[in-house]
């Protein structure tokens, strides 16, 4: 056989196929689970190494064919599960070593209004102290960002949103303005399974009771903004603390209502 004769393998089509994280979602499940699953799947593979970047919410949002709240909750709960870290202003990351976390929140188990409100309560004893020393130490960049937050959320919702992402945002620029690392880091591990709706989807077809429910929580913000801007830590937890609290007390009426 001449080196003319000689088969030639057969040449490889011009689009390559997606890596599997890229590719479009099954339409059928559940959007946030499923890119929490496939993600999931990549780490444990080893697809995606211990320190790898994940792909920026542009390049899922494209690919999977879902929207930038389902891609951020997904992060959340993937970074609840000690899987992902993020890093401000350069995404998301891989643990490096998800086996030593001591302690973890699976999302599976926030599904029932118990779960809800026990998250709440944990919040509670510790966001009431964050909003008193933010009205004492807080820079005067802090207090912008934390007005800046509140009034994006105002935007979100305005807009129809579920706000979840900038609910989280608000109570990170509190923990911010503590100057101790320590709320930050707290409210961090949790990350946006802190806000109940992202785990009990009750508004789901009644977007007039999400507004209401929203526009409540808005208000709220306000009185904590007002409060640690005008350096007075007694109103500030008083704020923080009758906010906490009304939000277990709306979930309760929620879930007796949709019961």
């Amino acid at each position: 056989m001449t080196l003319q004769d000689k088969p030639r393998p057969p040449r490889k089509s011009a689009v390559s196929e997606p890596p599997a994280l890229l590719r479009p979602l099954d339409p059928v499940r559940r959007r946030t689970e499923e890119v929490v699953e496939r993600i999931k799947a990549q780490i444990t593979e080893g697809q995606l190494p211990a320190g790898a970047r994940l792909p920026t919410e542009q390049a899922m949002m494209a690919a999977m064919g879902v929207s930038r709240t389902v891609v951020r909750e997904a992060i959340s709960a993937l970074r609840a599960r000690g899987l992902v870290m993020t890093r401000q202003g350069a995404g998301a990351f891989v643990n490096a070593d998800p086996n030593r976390q001591p302690y973890a929140i699976d999302p599976d188990g926030l599904g029932s209004l118990a779960s809800v409100i026990e998250i709440l309560e944990l919040r509670t004893a510790v966001e009431i102290e964050a909003a008193a020393f933010a009205s004492e130490r807080a820079t005067a960049t802090q207090l912008k960002a934390i007005a800046k937050a509140a009034s994006t959320f105002s935007r979100a919702i305005a807009n129809g949103d579920r706000a979840v992402k900038e609910d989280f945002d608000f109570h990170l620029a509190i923990a911010i303005a503590t100057q101790n690392a320590r709320f930050v880091g707290f409210l961090e591990f949790l990350g946006g399974l802190i806000i109940p709706r992202q785990s009990i989807r009750t508004f789901e077809g009644n977007a007039d009771l999400q507004k209401r429910y929203l526009e409540s929580v808005e208000r709220e913000h306000q009185l904590i903004v007002d409060a640690i801007i005008a350096r007075e830590p007694r109103k500030a937890r008083d704020a923080m603390r009758k906010h906490l609290l009304n939000g277990k007390e709306r979930y309760r009426q929620l879930a007796v209502g949709a019961g």
